[in-house]
């Protein structure tokens, strides 16, 4: 189902999302979407243990000691709980851990993001990414979401050489750009083994298309399909494709489809039609800007739900990502919102509250993707700024 920007602003965006199936854990359900498994079933027992030593350290004590005692017992199973997450199957049978770090903007501004252009400073900026890097795998994460767009994937490797952390036990996203896609096939290849190098690394568990870039997209996929059988990608996926760019693909005559999309998802921005599309397909999706980079958290909705669980805003819109069953992927420069992002596994949230967050995006809010989509699948191209090859009736909501 098609809608423009303009019948969006008509009618009302889709509410609930239905039929969801229980993992039964300790006297409670962990509710996700029977169309993405989740494996690895012995993390589930330490969701509910973080629960209760979150709890715990909360409890008034007469010793400090103990206080002290307890909140690092707290922090260190925390930590394992996060190392252990969740994972998603992909369709291959590969385990994707349902929660992971992104690095966009971490140490580095791209020349053409917007925080570039308008030459303001973020935290970002303040600490190196091998820093930032660094405290998030000491946190836990073992899920690093890594991009050539993002211009810190040599300082990314620096951290995880320094961490001392198994390759093995890590999961290594990187996605290629829109200049290098396209360039074609040489460019792609040349691409890749700067990021395995700059990451340390002779293979990447998960490689995706940045942007499908019109005329150029199918080709560089078609290249990530070589590589993977070379054995230098474990799984390929695209990012930010809609409806009819993965159907594009498929037209083309690609051998494996993709595993994963990676695209905004987060309650202002619910794309149910899109997501069931892809889920339906056996994609599992990926969730950036899952806390819309900070700039919902006085919402009141929010607010009250948080509030009735005892959790900030950012960690209702983390489980909302989890509970759905999309990966999480929050990003912070800030130690203890690392930790609080990751905070999400030891609650849940109810029928309605689910059905109050999925009913928060605005037909404004599509319409506001449409045209970032046009904009940016030409991005950084020779065609930026042009509208020449961008699809003009694309499913948006």
């Amino acid at each position: 189902m098609k809608l423009t920007a303009f019948s969006l602003l008509l009618t009302a965006a889709s509410a609930t999302r239905p039929h969801f199936s229980s993992i039964a854990t300790a006297g409670r359900s962990t509710r996700f979407l029977p169309s993405v498994a989740f494996v690895n079933s012995s993390s589930l027992s330490n969701i509910v243990s973080v629960g209760v030593s979150s709890t715990t350290t909360r409890t008034p004590s007469s010793s400090s000691s103990s206080t002290n005692t307890r909140r690092n017992m707290s922090s260190s199973t925390d930590k394992q709980t996060l190392i252990s997450c969740p994972t998603l199957s992909l369709r291959d049978g590969t385990s994707h851990p349902a929660i992971g770090f992104g690095t966009y903007k971490v140490g580095f501004i791209p020349a053409s993001a917007s925080a570039a252009v308008e030459g303001t400073t973020t935290d970002e900026q303040l600490r190196t990414a091998a820093e930032c890097v660094r405290d998030a795998l000491d946190v836990g994460y073992r899920f690093l979401e890594c991009a050539e767009f993002y211009g810190n994937e040599a300082e990314v490797g620096k951290a995880i050489k320094e961490s001392g952390v198994k390759r093995e036990e890590l999961f290594l996203c990187s996605k290629v750009w829109t200049t290098t896609i396209e360039k074609g096939d040489a460019a792609v290849r040349e691409r890749l083994e700067k990021t395995l190098a700059d990451l340390g690394t002779d293979y990447i568990d998960l490689y995706l298309i940045h942007w499908p870039v019109p005329g150029k997209h199918v080709d560089a996929y078609k290249t990530l399909e070589q590589l993977q059988k070379e054995g230098k990608i474990r799984n390929i996926g695209v990012s930010n494709y809609a409806v009819e760019d993965f159907k594009e693909l498929l037209d083309a005559g690609i051998t494996s489809k993709p595993a994963v999309n990676q695209i905004e998802i987060n309650p202002f921005l619910y794309r149910k039609n899109t997501i069931n599309y892809f889920e339906s397909e056996g994609v599992v999706m990926q969730s950036y800007r899952s806390l819309r980079d900070g700039k919902a958290m006085d919402h009141p909705t929010l607010k009250k739900i948080g509030e009735s669980h005892g959790k900030s805003p950012a960690q209702v819109l983390g489980r909302w990502c989890v509970q759905h069953g999309f990966v999480y992927m929050p990003k912070s420069v800030k130690v203890e919102r690392m930790k609080e992002n990751a905070q999400v596994f030891d609650f849940e949230l109810s029928e309605k509250e689910m059905e109050q967050l999925d009913g928060l995006t605005t037909p404004e809010a599509f319409a506001a993707f449409e045209a970032l989509y046009r904009k940016c699948v030409n991005r950084d191209t020779s065609k930026d700024g042009t509208m020449d090859g961008v699809k003009m009736d694309i499913t948006i909501d």
